[in-house]
């Protein structure tokens, strides 16, 4: 079990997203970094779509109440255990008793906890994501509040495995991390102007052609109003060649939509599942972390790419992450 002392700025349970139900209005919700959320679940020996805590800006307080073996990926958030330093990107064996905190944000937005055998919560719709505005999901559908207990689910036997030689080791320490890590490649490279890739939308070429070369060539900061549904950027206006109705039509992770007022949103794990206003391009679906982790009041600029090389660098980082699987497996079992 773990018990909230301090619940943080958002904290929630929230998986790969709940699907098949945006035809009857039901949001995806899930994950805003879904790279973080799948490693961070094989580190741990938990399967790729196993609920993991995701906590934004500023991470709880949390006691674990017996040993077990975590994961955190993402953002680097300060985490410490008992007032060490705690590394991210590897196992780490924690013994009871032991308390989570987090800091100050240095790199990044969010970071998933994960923890071996996932969070015992309810199955709703086929997922355990939280739906905030709806109440959905996750834990008794909310965010995370102080004095809240979280069970878990029994570990894998490859979980086992890797908290019983942590365990040996950690010669009367609180906690102890895995000496080894994940490849750099799975580890955002964050920068000031952050690089995003981005295909031409479908509504594309009805925006004016200054329009069309800012968007691939000007920085976007995003604002303040920002959230789980969409980041709202601030930058030059992007205007269509001619005002009128559109027809709603669906909307996916990472497409980027521009209302009347020429401030483009980028829409994120809470999405709608439609939307009416012109969509300028659509965030190639391996930079979905880059722009996940990104800060209100931190710049972005998108470059062009091709559908066929986004499928391309998908289909690779795809079958890296099996890779990772694939090894973890086998020093452990």
């Amino acid at each position: 079990m773990i018990k909230v002392l301090k619940p943080g700025l958002l904290t929630s349970l929230q998986d790969l997203g709940r699907t098949g139900f945006q035809k009857h209005g039901v949001i995806a919700s899930g994950v805003m970094d879904p790279v973080a959320h799948r490693i961070a679940n094989l580190l741990v020996g938990n399967q790729k779509d196993v609920p993991t805590m995701e906590m934004t800006l500023s991470g709880p307080a949390l006691r674990f109440e017996s040993d077990t073996l975590i994961s955190l990926c993402g953002g680097d958030l300060s985490a410490s255990i008992d007032d060490a330093p705690v590394k991210l990107w590897r196992p780490v064996f924690v013994k009871k008793g032991s308390v989570l905190r987090f800091g100050q944000a240095k790199e990044g937005c969010r970071v998933n906890l994960a923890v071996a055998g996932g969070f015992d919560v309810p199955d709703v719709m086929g997922s355990k994501s939280t739906y905030l505005r709806a109440g959905l999901g996750g834990f008794h559908g909310r965010a995370l509040q102080e004095n809240d207990e979280l069970r878990t689910e029994e570990a894998s036997s490859v979980a086992k495995k890797i908290m019983a030689s942590l365990k040996d080791k950690s010669d009367g320490r609180n906690f102890i991390s895995m000496d080894w890590y994940v490849a750099s490649e799975f580890i955002p490279a964050f920068q000031e102007e952050q690089p995003v890739r981005a295909i031409k939308g479908r509504q594309y070429n009805l925006f004016k052609r200054e329009s069309r070369e800012a968007f691939f060539h000007e920085v976007f900061k995003v604002g303040s109003k920002s959230d789980r549904m969409g980041y709202r950027l601030e930058g030059p206006g992007l205007y269509i060649k001619k005002e009128g109705d559109m027809i709603s039509e669906a909307v996916a992770l990472g497409t980027i939509q521009v209302p009347s007022n020429g401030q483009p949103i980028t829409l994120l794990a809470d999405r709608q599942t439609t939307g009416g206003y012109p969509k300028i391009g659509q965030i190639a679906s391996v930079d979905i972390p880059l722009m996940a982790q990104l800060k209100p009041g931190e710049k972005v600029r998108f470059e062009e790419i091709s559908h066929d090389k986004a499928q391309q660098l998908y289909l690779e980082r795809e079958r890296s992450i099996q890779q990772l699987a694939q090894g973890i497996r086998l020093k452990f079992n």
